[in-house]
Order: C-alpha cells, then sequence, then structure tokens
C-alpha cells in the first residue's frame, strides 16, 4: 500500500511538472525570439505560483497561524484557478495555432504575385545629371535612415497571438468567476411535492444553503451576506448542511457569528459536513448551538406537520462519529412526512432504504470550476438540482461558497428556497 501511494504521488508529481513546462513553454519560450528576462519572469511566475497555492493548502490543513493562512490564500489559490484555464487556453491554442498560420502563409503568397501591369509604349526621358551629394551630407542621410527592423517570424507572431488570447481568456474567466463568488449567492425557488405532506403545510419554504466554507479568504463580511439572503426570503426554517467552514473556532468563531442574526419561524438546524472534521466537528457543533443553530447529530425532530431528520457526514466515521440513520429515522411514524438533512448526495441510498420523502443535501459545488462538473457528477449520483431516486427525492444545492480557490465557473452559487407541495391541496 505504502509502495502504491509513493507511485501514485511521482506519478501526480511528474504530470504536474511536465504541464507547467508545457504552458511555460506556450506563454514565454515560444513567444520570445531569444532567452531572455521574459523567459525567467515567466519560470518565476510559474514556479512561485504553485509554491504558494501548495503553502496556502498546507498552512490550512497544518493549522498554521491564521495570519500566515490569509496571507498564502488569495494568491495562492486564485494561482489554482488561473493555472486550469490558462492550461486549457494553450491546449485550445494547439487547434488555431496552424489554422492562423495558414492564413498567414496564404496573405504572404497574395502579397507576393507581381501585379499585372498593362502594357504602354516607352516613353523617352531625357537624362538629367544628378549632383552627387557631399560626403557629410551622405553621412547624415544614412544615420537619419536607419534599415527598418526585422519583423517576427511567422512562428513567432503566431505563438504570441495564441498567447496573448489564451492568457486573456483565462484573467477574464477566474476574475468574472470570482466576482460571482464574492459579491453573494443567488437565490433559486423549487418547488417539491410530496405525497404524505398535509394541505395545511402547503407551501412551506426551506431555506437550504450548503458550503459556505467560512475561512481565509470568505470571511465574516460574506457570512452577513448569506445571513441576509436568507433572512429576506422569510423562510419557515433554515437548513445549514455542512461544510461552514474550513478552519478552528479559534479562529473562525468571528466570522461565523453573524449567523445568530438567522431568522425563520421555526428555527434554523445544522448538520456536518465533511470540512467540519478537518475543523474539529465537536467544536463547533457547540459553537453553531451557541448562535442559535440546532444541530442534529443522527437525530430528528417532530415538526406540526412532518419530521426533520440529520445525519451526520461520512467523514464522522473516522473519529466515530459517522452517520447513523437507524438512531435519526428508526422509530418514526412512516405515515408522516419525513425530510433529511445529510451533506452528501451519496447518502441518498440509506436514506431510500429508511423511507425518506426528501433528502437535502450539498457538497459537490455543482463542480465549481468547469470542467470539474464533470469528475463530480461521476462521483456523485446528483450534481446539482432535484432528482428522484425510487420513492425518495433528492435534492442538491450548488452552495454559497467556494473552497480553495474563491472563484465559481459554470456553477453559480446559490441559496435554495424549497417550498413543499402537498398533493392533497
Amino acid at each position: 500500500m505504502a509502495l502504491l501511494v509513493v507511485l501514485f504521488v511521482l506519478l501526480a508529481l511528474a504530470v504536474l511538472v511536465a504541464a507547467n513546462w508545457y504552458l511555460w513553454r506556450r506563454l514565454f519560450r515560444d513567444t520570445t525570439a531569444r532567452p531572455g528576462p521574459v523567459r525567467r519572469g515567466g519560470a518565476v511566475l510559474i514556479g512561485g505560483g504553485w509554491a504558494l497555492a501548495i503553502g496556502a493548502l498546507v498552512a490550512e490543513r497544518a493549522g498554521a497561524p491564521f495570519w500566515l493562512q490569509r496571507t498564502l490564500a488569495w494568491p495562492g489559490f486564485l494561482w489554482l484557478a488561473l493555472s486550469i484555464y490558462l492550461l486549457l487556453g494553450v491546449v485550445v491554442g494547439e487547434a488555431v495555432r496552424p489554422v492562423l498560420r495558414r492564413v498567414l502563409e496564404r496573405r504572404a503568397a497574395r502579397a507576393a504575385e507581381p501585379a499585372a501591369v498593362p502594357e504602354r509604349e516607352p516613353v523617352p526621358v531625357p537624362a538629367k545629371a544628378k549632383p552627387e551629394p557631399a560626403k557629410g551630407e551622405a553621412a547624415k542621410g544614412q544615420a537619419q535612415d536607419p534599415p527598418p527592423a526585422p519583423a517576427p517570424s511567422r512562428r513567432l507572431f503566431v505563438s504570441r497571438v495564441v498567447g496573448g488570447a489564451a492568457a486573456a481568456a483565462a484573467v477574464g474567466t477566474v476574475g468574472y468567476g470570482t466576482y460571482g463568488v464574492l459579491r453573494g449567492p443567488g437565490v433559486k425557488r423549487v418547488t417539491v411535492p410530496l405525497a404524505k405532506l398535509p394541505r395545511a403545510a402547503h407551501g412551506y419554504r426551506i431555506a437550504v444553503v450548503s458550503d459556505i466554507h467560512l475561512g481565509p479568504v470568505l470571511g465574516r463580511g460574506f457570512a452577513q451576506k448569506v445571513v441576509d439572503t436568507i433572512n429576506a426570503t422569510q423562510p419557515d426554517l433554515i437548513a445549514v448542511v455542512g461544510d461552514l467552514v474550513d478552519g478552528s473556532v479559534k479562529d473562525l468563531g468571528p466570522a461565523a457569528a453573524p449567523l445568530a442574526g438567522l431568522k425563520a419561524r421555526h428555527g434554523s438546524y445544522f448538520v456536518t459536513g465533511n470540512h467540519e472534521y478537518f475543523s474539529g466537528a465537536e467544536q463547533w457543533v457547540e459553537e453553531v448551538r451557541r448562535l442559535g443553530l440546532l444541530p442534529l447529530e443522527n437525530a430528528r425532530t417532530e415538526l406540526p406537520w412532518f419530521d426533520l431528520a440529520g445525519v451526520n457526514d461520512i467523514a464522522g466515521e473516522s473519529e466515530g462519529l459517522g452517520p447513523d440513520f437507524t438512531r435519526a429515522l428508526g422509530d418514526r411514524d412512516p405515515a408522516r412526512a419525513c425530510v433529511l438533512l445529510a451533506h452528501q448526495p451519496v447518502q441518498i441510498h440509506d436514506a431510500v432504504r429508511h423511507g425518506v420523502d426528501l433528502q437535502l443535501s450539498g457538497h459537490t459545488h455543482g463542480g465549481q470550476l468547469w470542467p470539474g462538473n464533470l469528475f463530480a457528477a461521476a462521483a456523485n449520483p446528483t450534481l446539482a438540482g432535484l432528482e428522484r431516486h425510487g420513492d425518495t427525492q433528492l435534492y442538491v444545492t450548488r452552495g454559497a461558497g467556494a473552497w480553495g480557490p474563491p472563484t465559481r465557473v459554470g456553477a453559480p452559487s446559490d441559496i435554495t428556497v424549497i417550498e413543499l407541495a402537498s398533493r392533497r391541496a
């Protein structure tokens, strides 16, 4: 097993080095005529960017001083996102290069063709003596008219156009995706019919928020935006479905403080996500309880019209605090509708076996950074949105924040208001 881990690490390192060498070659070596400061600067940029990115990841997981985490997080995590789209840009550029080169070759060939000139009778021109310039004047003329600088080669020109376009597209994509996260999540509204829901609960609204990921990048101001957005929807109940934080209560307690302002008629509930178990899950459970949220640790509460249950995240199994569906759901009345809060969509299989009507989850971020959605979809039964699994419906929110790069591409953040509908209404 240890040998396999070492081989995997070496393979991943080789792929990373090869990809970044290719990136440096296309953006810096191929766009310059000869070695110089641009090539050296490109190597420093790429190497330094990855040093910051790895440093940010290690500092967060190792619990480094929070000021150091914040110092490394912004440049390091943004470089992670930027490098993805720079690499995608230069790969797409491989298809553009031959086309652009062919266009330039045809244009050059047309320009080299002699123009057809109609024949005319020669007109004799009397010879005129032309005075020879003085030596000083000739020297002066040469000094005033230096030979033109040679134009860049066709290959160099194509490399500069393609490299510049790839860089501009990557910077624009990451910039817009980061702006989308920092301005705060939008509100998505989804109606979910439940067969067992009584008529009196028709139109009951649950605000679902997941994956806020408060940490070195997203702090107190972002938490306040989330709280304000949720409260503006005037929900009957609020469900915080895990991955609230990336850090300890000591470092992020002030950032999470705005959660005390959440307002709903039937209260706010919380279940753990996998990132809570990287950050001190038991301490965070107590902290959210202090802030006024009600943690559902493999537990259930009976609301007037349906049961609301919650299970711990799968990551808690390493601490003996994993999900326990029997404890949360085993003795409930099956005639009542049941809504389950579970961070990861893969928990749907246990929810189906226990007769849950609706599971509310997060975790996937909708892929966060395209084409990450392809990998996230392969690892989860539902990437985002509402789907049916047997007699159980599963809704997956894309989440309010972002992990790592504070950037989303093709997966905008959201807070979802689930409106329950009774089929008896």
